[in-house]
Order: structure tokens, then C-alpha cells, then sequence
């Protein structure tokens, strides 16, 4: 069995069904860690039906170290903070799992992700980390990092690595690069040498498709979709949430089951009485190009390509 933990409060509980969805499909035995960021988002899922999961509350869980920083961090930087220790939390939870795999509330299974766990375990590494693998014309690494904190396996024995990064990031961890640190991602860059023997960095970077790559990888080749930016906007439409250009048929055949993913999460809060947290601003129609539980809305054709700019 895999074992595998995300984190995310009330406003992104959505994509989190989203993720459990997609794991139901095409994870094979495992088991899902939520760690709950608000007991609001607690509360929520505690409602509803969710194989192969289990809760953690974070409230229950945080450490004087998490507690001491809390109220110099933003939201999403408190999260990050919080990354490194979702891992650990599963450990001390429960004494038989030997690893785990972090994972964004926002990336989405396409098929098994077998592949990843049998290169790490090939490489006789005991960490698995992932590769922005940036198409040329995005490349960020140099200010968000080479790798990207989205998927992560960590064995127990790779406790040493892990425990540095909860470090790190309990001492800093900002929205914002400085002295070459950029929340708790580029933290990785020089891990596959820091940590020689431990960490192994994915060399199928295919297999972990974004937005920031999609121009650079075939479509259908990935085992996972980091849907970054997407954001669900009050009156349920889609907002990509960023400038990068997306190939027309990755849209229509990646995008489009993603969404109907939504619209199941959403039909599935609604019959339990849990209301929507709107995740952005309201955009004209021209921004959009799904609307959740309406269908495909007009697309506007100029090119075969296209991209939504942030409102």
C-alpha cells in the first residue's frame, strides 16, 4: 500500500475531492492523509464519504516551533511551512508506514504513478524528488527552484532529509526570493547533492506535467497534472490563473476531465450542505473557459494556442 498526504483548509477543498478522485482511479492500495488546515475544512470532510482516507488535525498537531512562527506568516507561506512536517505527522500517526509521498492539494492522478515509486526504489534512494522540467520560455529555477515541492516520497529512512527541510523552513519560509531561498522550494536545489545516496530526482520528468511545461512534453505522457493557478470563482467558473500558453488538445482532453472532477467535488459539498469559498475574483466571460456544472463554455479561437492572463 501507498501511503500518500496533502494539506489544504476550507477554501480548497474542491480540488482536494479532486485529488481523491483521481486516486480512486489509478493509485491501486492506498491511503490518503488529509492534514486539515483549518477545522472548518475538518469538520467538512468528516461529512462526507471518502474511501481511503484518513484526517489529521492540524490544530491537534502543531508544534511550539509551527506555533511560534504562525503569526509572522502569510496563509500560503504558513502552508509551505507546514509541508515538511505532513510527512512526519503520517509517521508518528502510525508505525507501520514506511513511506510517504506528498502531494499537492491541486496535482490530479492521469494513471498510475508506479512509475515514479519503481525509479526510487531502482536508485536505492530513500527520497524522490521532481524536476519543474520547464519548457525554455518559462524557466524560473533560478527564482522558484529547480525541483518542485508537488509530489515527494519520503522512505523513514530518509528522516535525515526531511528533518533538515523542517528545519529550514521553520527559520525561513516567504513568498518572496531571498539570498537564494524561495518559500520551501528552492530548499531542493542542491539536495541530489547535499544528500548523495538519499535523494533521487525523478529522470522521467514526462511523467509530471504543468502548465509550465506543457509545451514541452507530450500531453498523454504524464501519470499526474499540476493544475497550478486554476482557481474556482463565485459563480463556479474556471479561472486558469496564469499566462502560460496550453496546447488546445491538452485543454480539451486534460483540462476538461479535470473539471468535470470539480464538478463532481462540487455536487458532492452541495448534497452535504457545505458551501463554496469562491477562490478568486470575478473575471469576465473572456477569462474563462469552463464553467463548473454548466458544461464547456464559448471558447474563443484565434490561434491553436491560447493562453488567460491573471485578472
Amino acid at each position: 500500500m501507498e501511503h500518500y498526504v496533502t494539506l489544504f483548509d476550507s477554501l480548497y477543498l474542491p480540488q482536494g475531492l479532486a485529488l481523491h478522485a483521481s486516486l480512486e482511479r489509478h493509485a491501486g492500495a492506498y491511503k490518503l492523509w488529509i492534514l486539515c488546515m483549518d477545522d472548518i475544512v475538518h469538520e467538512q470532510l468528516s461529512r462526507l464519504p471518502l474511501p481511503n482516507c484518513t484526517l489529521l488535525k492540524l490544530s491537534e498537531l502543531e508544534t511550539p516551533e509551527l506555533l511560534a512562527v504562525k503569526p509572522g506568516r502569510s496563509k500560503g507561506e504558513y502552508c509551505w511551512t507546514v509541508t515538511p512536517f505532513s510527512a512526519r505527522f503520517v509517521f508518528e500517526a502510525d508505525a507501520d508506514v514506511q513511506r510517504v509521498t506528498y502531494v499537492d492539494a491541486d496535482v490530479w492522478l492521469r494513471k498510475s504513478p508506479a512509475p515514479l515509486f519503481a525509479e526510487l526504489e531502482d536508485a536505492g534512494a530513500q527520497v524522490l524528488i521532481t524536476d519543474h522540467g520547464y519548457s525554455p520560455e518559462y524557466d524560473e529555477s533560478a527564482k522558484l527552484g529547480q525541483y518542485c515541492v508537488q509530489f515527494m516520497s519520503f522512505t523513514r529512512g530518509g528522516e535525515p532529509v526531511r528533518r533538515w527541510w523542517e528545519e529550514r523552513c521553520v527559520e525561513w519560509c516567504f513568498a518572496r526570493p531571498e539570498d537564494g531561498k524561495f518559500g520551501d522550494q528552492k530548499y531542493l536545489d542542491d539536495w541530489p547533492e547535499r544528500f548523495k545516496g538519499l535523494v533521487h530526482a525523478l529522470r522521467q520528468q514526462h511523467l509530471t506535467l504543468a502548465p509550465w511545461n506543457a509545451t514541452r512534453y507530450p500531453y498523454g505522457a504524464g501519470a499526474l497534472y499540476h493544475f497550478h493557478g486554476l482557481r474556482i470563482l463565485s459563480d463556479r467558473s474556471i479561472y486558469f490563473g496564469h499566462d502560460y500558453a496550453l496546447p488546445a488538445p491538452l485543454v480539451k482532453q486534460v483540462y476538461g476531465p479535470y473539471v468535470n472532477d470539480l464538478r463532481e467535488a462540487l455536487a458532492k459539498m452541495d448534497s452535504h450542505g457545505i458551501a463554496l469559498r469562491p477562490q478568486g475574483p470575478k473575471l469576465s466571460w473572456a477569462q474563462m473557459l469552463y464553467r463548473v456544472g454548466r458544461g464547456i463554455a464559448r471558447r474563443l479561437w484565434r490561434t491553436n494556442q491560447f493562453s488567460f492572463r491573471r485578472g
